[in-house]
């Protein structure tokens, strides 16, 4: 039996008749959609679309509760296969000595070094704490290696992975305590690696005896395997939801409960070491010294990569391939960008690569969040179909307000009219 139906009716006009056929011969009442109207003059007809208000501390961050949809992602991931498919393409027709050996193990070590980067970035973007020390912290771990190379890889490096854990781990520890935003904090830290990276006054030739070359499959094969399995881990909805509870919501000074500490920790010592692990990789297959700089350009290209490759600027989505396509793409067009010496300088890629990755950012935004929910339903139809659950209530139905013509109840009565 319907809701509308009239036993289930209360009779606007009754004054307490005692026969059940006044009921149904009185005027009709509301059915529930139009009380709800009376309780609420400014709600339409139709079912309004809502979203559930957001909880910082226990929800990620967001308005929603992390289902969101990937079907953006595998598109712009079809994207950016045929992207980087065309560019192989020129680059063989330019030169089809440059995607065999040697020259491909120059290429693999290249997209390592980069992918690396990509890696750290693209982590810390999703864990809402984004790292611009990246590329400094290489350009440091490669001039580091080259004064120290001759010493042997590990004795050169591990020095530098320590060093570098322990700044990220410093950073994370001011993030998490004052609750900055990691951008802030993150380019302090850089600033502080520059002014290492500039004591020297002249580049540095690299005094190394190690030579990646033999292992160029094996180091790009380590990269592609990370970025595919933490992509499909960032697929996991309650893993999606704990890195990226820094995620802006509401007001971005609210703390985020103990739960975002772990994530923001992780994403920026891993960074870190992933930064060194690139700058190792950059001095060893270098035939020239290792000027000093800035290493923010490779700050730039490192998230130009990783925002090319679906991962928000805002944090927490993402995708699955999209970091080893974005990079692969980045690195075959620099291989061929200095084939036909287009002498394009590193801070005019990274800038047009974040200025695209913005726009792929707006696209994963507004296409992957999940549907809205709808706030009410057609109660008498899901009656009428024999289910009996209880819609949720929304915030501007008041449940405790009275039916406009109460009286008190007999015995033979419901709250809404006759029982019998």
């Amino acid at each position: 039996m319907a809701y509308d139906e009239t036993t289930y009716r209360r009779n606007a006009g009754d004054q307490g008749e005692s026969d059940p056929a006044a009921y149904r011969a009185g005027l009709a009442a509301t059915d529930f959609r139009a009380r709800r109207r009376d309780l609420d003059p400014d709600e339409s007809e139709g079912a309004q679309l809502v979203e559930p208000a957001g909880d910082p501390g226990r929800r990620g961050g967001d308005f929603d509760d992390g289902r969101d949809r990937l079907g953006i992602h595998i598109g712009w991931e079809i994207v950016l296969l045929l992207a980087v498919a065309a560019i192989a393409y020129l680059l063989y027709r330019l030169d089809p000595a440059s995607l065999r050996r040697p020259a491909l193990d120059t290429l693999l070590i290249t997209g390592a070094s980069i992918g690396l980067l990509a890696l750290g970035a693209g982590l810390t973007l999703r864990a809402g704490v984004p790292n611009l020390a990246v590329g400094p912290i290489a350009l440091g771990a490669a001039l580091h290696f080259a004064e120290n190379g001759d010493e042997g890889l590990v004795q050169a490096a591990v020095p530098a992975l320590i060093i570098a854990a322990a700044g990220g781990l410093v950073v994370a520890v001011l993030v998490l305590v004052l609750h900055v935003p990691g951008w802030a904090a993150t380019l302090a830290a850089a600033m502080g690696v520059v002014v290492y990276a500039q004591l020297r006054t002249a580049p540095v030739t690299v005094q190394a005896g190690y030579d990646p070359a033999d292992q160029a499959f094996y180091l790009f094969g380590g990269f592609a395997l990370l970025a595919v399995i933490g992509g499909a881990l960032g697929t996991v909805m309650p893993i999606r939801r704990l890195v990226g509870r820094q995620r802006p919501a509401g007001d971005p000074a609210l703390r985020r409960g103990v739960a975002a500490a772990f994530p923001v920790v992780a994403a920026l010592v891993l960074s870190s070491v992933f930064a060194v692990g690139a700058g190792v990789l950059m001095a060893a297959q270098s035939t020239a010294p290792i000027a000093p700089g800035t290493g923010l350009e490779w700050t730039g290209l490192a998230f130009g990569a990783a925002l090319l490759a679906g991962t928000s600027a805002y944090g927490r989505r993402g995708g699955i391939f999209g970091t080893l396509l974005a990079v692969a793409g980045l690195t075959l067009f620099l291989d061929y960008a200095a084939r036909r010496d287009f002498d394009i300088a590193l801070f005019a890629i990274a800038g047009c690569a974040v200025g695209g990755g913005l726009i792929v950012t707006r696209l994963v935004e507004t296409y992957g969040r999940p549907l809205p929910m709808p706030a009410t339903a057609d109660w008498n139809a899901a009656a009428s179909a024999g289910t009996t659950w209880t819609p949720n209530m929304p915030q501007t139905w008041s449940t405790s307000a009275e039916p406009p013509d109460s009286k008190p109840l007999r015995w033979d009565e419901g709250p809404w009219g006759s029982t019998r």
